[in-house]
């Protein structure tokens, strides 16, 4: 896309020598078309059969009296004309401005003299006072309305290549509106025009028509086209032009970036990833940042796998550089995949080519999420030596050996402190709570791991608990036959227990649960 749209300067220049080219083309032919037409009527002054004819045959529109130059007027008139075929345009100048200073000028003649004057005056690169010389013989009533018309046109037109491009494309627009038929010339200028002034809205209109016109389309008409698309944010028939544009030009990688990107732009992600993937499929992406693109775009939609696959086969190649970055983002896409396995040698291969607290931290979280405690120790604590958060870990190092020991089958009943020394399930719970000991009091850290170490001593606790609990099972069991013996004898008279066996805890039913209430009984 980017490729595609440096052109735009390009475009913006070629406006400029182009306006200029159309202003000079008209422009010099008028002044030579100015004179001929003086020349011509001062040479027939006099001749009334001449002037009678020419009567009969000019436009219906407009009579022709007046139309002509008196004596006076025609010799000093004659006399610049002669300095204008000579290129001697400040003398000319000076002896048309005598001519305009005669008292009782005519219409017709101040109109001649003016557009003489305009032309005199571009010749010599002065826009300003030609325009004006021109708008005075229009002015002047001089002039027949075909005659006024097309002055108009060579006005706008020498306004645009002045650089007042908005004044002279509106004059042109006006004049055609009031019945001026525009020519592919006219066209071409206002587009150019409007473009130039950066009223990109106003310019479209003409140039979608200089483009439809064109017989045959070039590569220019397209270009004008995409680059008003792109300045207007209309990507959805910017990339409709820059499509029509790959099937003539398939071989530009340019118009396929260009599309891809206005898909994207235009809401249509799933078709700029379908370009893209085409293209390097079909080896035309071959810079860094184009595959880092598709490499994005597999992760996007959630092809970590895939997406991993290209960036390690594009690293192996050295088309994308193996830095630390590309190592780590290889390395979250392999884990994203659940590929823990190819995750980790990539982390291992960022940190160490990095040699930073961070990588070495991420690298220890990833081997802790493996279960790889041992490994994941020795990360955290090179980690820790290169300055990073020692609260977070030995957190994360207590936390896999909590679960590490999770994986231990519990102590088996009945408990003894011999057991809770040496059975796997104790020792590595000790270890975890060694390692929440590590984490420092001023650490954010430091309340949870608190809790967790009060956690395992109640876990622990809770073991040994349920071990007595099983070991004094009888007694609970007989406890509540002694209990419904004692109701019954209370209701029928009689004390008869269940299991003869519960007849040895029958004292210590008494003493625990009887006592008080013998008491209440006596004192009664």
């Amino acid at each position: 896309m980017t490729s595609l749209l440096t052109r735009t300067p390009t475009i913006k220049t070629s406006l400029m020598r182009s306006v200029a080219r159309g202003a000079a083309n008209f422009i010099l032919p008028l002044a030579m078309g100015v004179a001929i037409t003086g020349a011509f009527s001062i040479a027939v002054v006099g001749d009334a059969s001449a002037q009678r004819a020419k009567k009969n045959n000019d436009q219906a529109e407009q009579p022709v009296e007046g139309r002509q130059f008196g004596a006076k007027a025609g010799e000093i008139v004659n006399e610049a004309l002669q300095l204008v075929n000579e290129e001697q345009h400040s003398a000319a100048l000076a002896v048309m401005t005598k001519a305009l200073a005669l008292p009782d000028l005519n219409p017709y003649e101040k109109a001649t003299i003016y557009q003489m004057q305009g032309g005199s005056y571009y010749a010599l690169d002065q826009y300003p006072a030609a325009i004006q010389a021109f708008e005075n013989a229009i002015g002047s009533g001089g002039l027949l309305p075909k005659e006024s018309s097309a002055l108009r046109v060579s006005i706008a037109q020498l306004l645009i290549g002045n650089s007042q491009f908005v004044r002279g494309a509106q004059m042109l627009e006006d004049w055609n509106r009031n019945g001026g038929q525009l020519k592919p010339p006219h066209i071409e200028m206002l587009w150019q025009a409007w473009s130039q002034a950066e009223r990109y809205n106003r310019a479209l209109p003409w140039a979608e028509r200089w483009f439809n016109d064109a017989r045959p389309k070039e590569r220019k008409h397209y270009d004008l086209l995409n680059f008003l698309y792109n300045n207007l944010k209309m990507p959805a028939k910017q990339a409709d032009i820059v499509k029509q544009m790959i099937n003539r030009w398939p071989q530009d990688k340019n118009l396929w970036d260009a599309w891809a990107s206005m898909l994207a732009n235009g809401g249509r992600e799933q078709e700029s990833f379908e370009v893209t993937k085409m293209l390097y499929l079909g080896g035309a992406l071959q810079s860094q940042q184009d595959l880092e693109k598709v490499v994005q775009y597999y992760s996007y939609y959630d092809m970590p796998y895939q997406a991993a696959e290209i960036l390690e086969r594009e690293m192996n190649a050295g088309r994308i550089t193996q830095s630390p970055d590309k190592l780590v983002q290889l390395s979250d896409l392999f884990r994203q995949a659940r590929e823990y396995k190819r995750a980790i040698p990539a982390l291992e291969r960022a940190a160490s080519t990095s040699g930073t607290a961070k990588l070495y931290a991420d690298l220890g979280e990833a081997l802790y999420k493996e279960n790889q405690c041992g490994k994941a120790e020795d990360a955290f604590k090179k980690a820790m030596n290169l300055g990073y958060d020692q609260g977070k870990s030995w957190m994360l190092i207590a936390s896999c050996r909590y679960d590490d020991a999770a994986t231990e089958n519990r102590i088996a009943c009945p408990y003894t402190d011999e057991k809770e020394k040496t059975a796997p399930w104790s020792v590595k719970r000790t270890a975890a709570v060694a390692a929440f000991d590590n984490v420092p009091s001023s650490s954010r850290e430091a309340r949870n791991a608190k809790k967790w170490k009060s956690f395992i001593v109640a876990e622990k606790s809770a073991v040994r608990r349920r071990c007595i609990f099983e070991q004094d099972l009888d007694w609970q069991n007989c406890s509540v036959d002694i209990d419904r013996a004692y109701k019954a004898e209370f209701l029928k008279g009689e004390f008869k227990l269940s299991d003869a066996k519960c007849e040895q805890y029958v004292p210590r039913f008494d003493a625990e649960f009887r006592k008080g209430r013998d008491e209440d009984a006596k004192e009664e």
